[in-house]
């Protein structure tokens, strides 16, 4: 990320001095944390902050208001737009960011940067969660982890008996499910219409799904007007998708564990795999906002989420993978199997992941002759495709 510049703003750096309530702070970060602020205001996907009421037998939240003081307020995100969006509002202390909008979000400095000095359970995360680069830069580390998972294929098996392998069944052969496709409604998912082209038209030379030059980003939206044309049923929310499917207004198409997991507990014929040809996902990070309110509770925050507990709870809720081995223990004793399922600690499983990126001019890399389509083209285009 050549371009992505992070000077040190003094103005930013006073009142996170103001507002640490005594913390001691150098060089940009938090070194130690302080009394908590009594509240935390956080912009999260759905199910990442859950407090009993739809599961008493999940609930990570009470436990850390219980112990720290910081009562917790959430505002679910449709897409990693509408994250960025709420958090440049200003009103909000931090946000679990998937990597399409943590770049984003660093480069405009609306997050700071984190010592994981500060916390008791950062040690203990997985060396392959740890200094990626959706989440540091030059050695600084502007979050923690939350978890990670693949987008999946999802299918419900009345209708389709045969268990698909391949994306194909809503590309090639869309057509012989008009009306019964179910599509993220984000223009994050041009990356899926990129990612089966690296398959089905090598010669584009696409070889990274969200950095497209303007021929390869032109085949994608091709390829998705033609899925377009079979009059798929977009979602924007986990809710939406788990009533289409519920209905049987939708047999096939992209999803989340989280949706899959709901549904079969409804006894809902539906089964989820992750492809041969891999898949686009997402490996989320915990972020403070620069300006936040209530620093100290939105660093125990990240400390309490990175617990063998609450991580373990949130990531049997969600259906994603924990972030150590601790936490994989925890989650073990509410789903059996849960670690293997989600490929906790195999490597191989997610170099077949493409996490969520922030597509950027610079190609985010280091050839000065390649230009890529930014996220701004991005948004235009799916907003065009969707007749807005």
């Amino acid at each position: 990320m050549r371009h992505l510049r992070i000077p040190v703003v003094m103005v930013v750096l006073v009142l996170l001095v103001a507002a640490c309530g005594g913390a001691a702070q150098t060089g940009g970060t938090i070194d130690e944390i302080g009394e908590g602020e009594g509240e935390l205001n956080l912009v999260i996907w759905a199910g990442y902050a859950e407090r009993g009421e739809v599961d008493p037998a999940f609930d990570w939240v009470t436990p850390f208001e219980d112990e720290t003081g910081c009562e917790v307020n959430t505002t679910n995100m449709t897409d990693s737009n509408n994250g960025v969006s709420l958090i440049q509002s200003g009103e909000y202390d931090g946000i679990s960011a998937s990597g399409d909008a943590t770049t984003r979000l660093i480069a405009s400095e609306l997050v700071a940067p984190i010592n994981t000095d500060v916390f008791e359970n950062y040690d203990g995360v997985f060396d392959g969660l740890k200094d990626l680069p959706h989440n540091t830069v030059d050695g600084v580390n502007y979050g923690v982890p939350h978890g990670r998972g693949p987008n999946l294929l999802a299918w419900n098996t009345e209708e389709i008996t045969e268990a698909p392998t391949s994306w194909d069944i809503i590309w090639e052969n869309g057509a012989d499910y008009a009306g019964d496709i179910s599509i993220y409604d984000s223009s994050i998912f041009i990356a899926d219409a990129a990612l089966h082209l690296m398959n089905s038209q090598p010669d584009l030379g696409i070889t990274n799904p969200y950095q497209l030059n303007q021929e390869q980003f032109d085949a994608a939206i091709a390829v998705l007007e033609e899925l377009d044309a079979n009059d798929p049923l977009y979602w924007g929310t986990f809710s939406d998708q788990v009533s289409s499917y519920g209905a049987g207004d939708v047999v096939v198409g992209t999803t989340w564990q989280f949706q899959v997991n709901l549904l079969q507990g409804e006894d809902a014929p539906i089964e989820a795999t992750l492809p041969e040809e891999g898949s686009t996902g997402w490996s989320d990070t915990w972020m403070m906002a620069a300006d936040a309110a209530h620093p100290n509770c939105m660093l125990m925050w990240m400390d309490h989420m990175m617990s063998p507990e609450a991580n373990g709870q949130a990531t049997v809720w969600f259906g994603e993978a924990p972030t150590s081995q601790a936490a994989c223990d925890y989650a073990e004793t509410l789903s059996e199997g849960h670690c293997d399922l989600t490929h906790a600690t195999d490597e191989a499983y997610y170099d077949r992941i493409w996490y969520w990126s922030t597509p950027q001019e610079d190609c985010a890399d280091d050839d000065d002759a390649t230009t890529c389509v930014t996220q701004d083209d991005w948004v235009q285009a799916w907003t065009s495709l969707r007749g807005g």
